[in-house]
């Protein structure tokens, strides 16, 4: 799935974890359980797990600091069982558990998809232009499929209330904000106001994946612009499709200069398409209309920072496994910096 680090599995009690297999996929035939936590994610655990007759990945919330609404494992475990059978390509569940009991914390199993998962400027550079055209098609592509599925046919119609989903967008990431801030950045507040106040009316409703970015997705390693699956819904609602698009541009090109503290952005790189031409594709596929996508740049601007800030206060109570944390706490001002210029002020 990614390239592992062996570090100790802190968070995962591999006693309790065997017991409660025994019971709830005594099928699975896992005697001896083995544990690598997987390298690259900074929110959410993610382990591979060994011994049974193909490789598992297991995934349950942070050690500690877990803000209300966030790190919702059930969302991820359902959005992704739900989405099976339909174009959007997802792993297949395995087993899902609630009780926060076993370890500490509700967490899920899915098979393990093989394939790439580009994490760093080095494995994008490793690609060329043509490459990285097909590269970014595919994504939104999926990202329009996603948009297109129906949440009735799949049983998420009532996944979520997508009435008056931004503004509570607005408020829950403010919360989150408010729960996980220790100092003060500066135009936060008039960026939360100046979003407040221009707040668009949204499209149609979709099922949005509240995330979706390069590195949350696995690509085929034999067909480079093929998506294997995409990952990490734990932020999934039904809800507006261009908070998807918005994030995603974001991403995508609009957080050059901030180094490792943040994914790779791929329309930086020459020959790559901007996330001009890649809207542009978006909404001929998908018929969504994006002429207020800029509100929703500036959005994920400032949803990026809560996140990054929130992952900056765990890592300063020394509640985060493995590294990629440097450079974090620089990174959140420049990213309220950006919402505010999206939103355009110079």
């Amino acid at each position: 799935m990614s390239t592992r680090a062996t570090v100790e599995t802190a968070g995962v009690d591999r006693e309790a974890l065997l017991g409660w297999l025994g019971l709830a996929r005594p099928d699975l035939r896992i005697e001896a359980p083995e544990l690598t936590l997987i390298a690259g994610g900074r929110s959410n655990l993610t382990y591979q797990l060994d011994g049974g007759a193909s490789p598992l990945v297991l995934r349950r919330p942070p050690l500690g600091h877990v803000l209300a609404t966030a790190h919702d494992m059930g969302r991820e475990y359902r959005v992704m069982s739900a989405l099976e059978p339909t174009p959007v390509p997802v792993p297949r569940m395995v087993a899902h558990c609630e009780d926060a009991g076993v370890l500490g914390a509700p967490f899920y199993l899915m098979e393990k998809v093989d394939g790439v998962i580009h994490r760093g400027v080095a494995d994008l550079e490793k690609l060329d232009a043509a490459a990285g055209r097909e590269l970014g098609h595919a994504l939104v592509d999926v990202l329009a499929a996603l948009h297109s599925v129906d949440p009735a046919e799949v049983g998420l119609d009532r996944f979520g209330r997508p009435d008056g989903f931004m503004e509570r967008q607005l408020t829950r990431w403010a919360g989150q904000l408010a729960a996980s801030r220790t100092r003060d950045l500066a135009g936060v507040e008039e960026l939360v106001e100046r979003l407040t106040l221009t707040r668009p009316a949204s499209p149609r409703a979709a099922l949005v994946h509240g995330d979706y970015r390069l590195d949350n997705v696995i690509f085929d390693r034999a067909e480079p612009g093929r998506i294997a699956a995409v990952l990490d819904w734990e932020m999934a609602a039904l809800g507006d499709p261009l908070c998807d698009l918005g994030v995603f541009c974001v991403y995508w090109d609009g957080l050059a200069g901030l180094g490792e503290a943040v994914p790779p952005t791929p329309g930086s790189l020459q020959g790559w398409p901007t996330s001009a031409a890649l809207v542009e594709r978006y909404a001929r596929v998908s018929g969504v209309p994006v002429e207020t996508l800029d509100w929703y740049v500036a959005f994920g601007f400032f949803k990026i920072a809560v996140i990054l800030e929130g992952i900056h206060y765990r890592h300063s109570r020394g509640l985060t496994l493995g590294g990629g944390f440097d450079g974090i706490s620089e990174a959140v001002p420049e990213l309220v910096r950006r919402g505010l210029r999206a939103l355009g002020r110079s």
